[in-house]
């Protein structure tokens, strides 16, 4: 099945050329079925760039899901075109009433910041604390991660000595997990951050669960059994070309950067990079849209607020 989103959002024009079947409005209706009401938080500053990369890992699934898009109201855009946010984003205030089946929560390029000074930290709180009565399953990414554990469970992000910056090679620490069923023993992931988060904060917590990490880039994804978020350090979402894009921009502007790690074939950045994560990155979120929404989100979605689910085990 397809993925429905507005027809002259800029994904649509990108994803058909890349063969994604997209679906039109009047196609959608006349189906006798329910799709997934899937809402992104969209945090990132080029917001265009990142509602393609999602509706691709969306889009690239057996279900037929409905794209929402927020941004926060309390943060001005200076990267997105405000006729683009006009057209085709909602306030959280605007479907704050409604109930989504998941809801994924993007990183944010603001992690030099203390999440209290952070601009929409306060709309953000609201969110996250709507979530868990009116979201099935929640997937947080990278800060969104490291935003979600600080505001749900009091786990602190910690500073790297160095930018973690490259594609790293991870592996699968819970065996039984179904969010990795079907991974090889170790898969890539793309990471751009200055802030982690450890793995003993996380331990403490009984409701947590470390599913998956790397002996670089540390903790990669955690699981929250009782609130059905998950939380997820990397950016498997990426395109081949995102990394290249910062690297290439920070050394304009004359900032530090290293070279990306893992990324250029044999490290010389005068070559095309290498992909290596674009199949892992479609299978997770298969298995998440599958077993953590698809497989136990009931059909009534006024039901969400009092918990009903068919758990799967693992």
């Amino acid at each position: 099945m397809p993925i429905k989103i507005p027809d002259r959002l800029p994904a649509v024009d990108v994803l058909h050329q890349e063969n994604i079947f997209v679906m039109s409005q009047g196609r959608a209706v006349s189906q006798d079925i329910r799709p997934l009401q899937i809402l992104l938080v969209n945090l990132m500053p080029k917001k265009i760039q990142t509602e393609i990369q999602f509706a691709r890992l969306l889009g690239n699934t057996s279900l037929q899901i409905e794209l929402e898009l927020v941004a926060p109201k309390t943060h001005t855009s200076v990267n997105t075109p405000a006729e683009h946010l006009h057209a085709f984003y909602k306030t959280f205030d605007e479907v704050k009433d409604r109930n989504f089946d998941g809801c994924i929560i993007t990183g944010s390029p603001v992690e030099h910041l203390a999440f209290e000074e952070v601009d929409y930290w306060p709309e953000l709180c609201d969110i996250m604390d709507w979530t868990e009565h009116h979201v099935h399953s929640t997937f947080h990414i990278c800060w969104g991660a490291q935003a979600g554990l600080y505001y749900h469970y009091g786990i602190p992000k910690q500073p790297l000595p160095a930018k973690l910056f490259g594609v790293y090679p991870h592996e699968v620490e819970y065996k039984r997990s179904i969010l990795f069923r079907g991974f090889d023993d170790v898969f890539y992931v793309p990471h751009s951050r200055h802030t982690t988060v450890l793995r003993e904060d996380i331990e403490r917590v009984p409701d947590l669960q470390i599913l998956a990490s790397s002996p670089q880039a540390g903790v990669y994804a955690v699981y929250a059994r009782k609130h059905k978020q998950i939380f997820v350090t990397g950016h498997s979402e990426y395109d081949a070309d995102t990394l290249e894009q910062e690297y290439r921009r920070d050394l304009a502007a004359g900032k530090p950067i290293a070279l990306p790690e893992n990324y250029y074939p044999n490290n010389d950045d005068s070559r095309a990079p290498q992909v290596t994560w674009r199949a892992h990155a479609n299978l997770l979120f298969c298995n998440w849209l599958n077993y953590f929404v698809y497989q136990t989100t009931p059909y009534d979605l006024s039901m969400i607020p009092q918990g009903v689910s068919t758990e799967i085990s693992e």
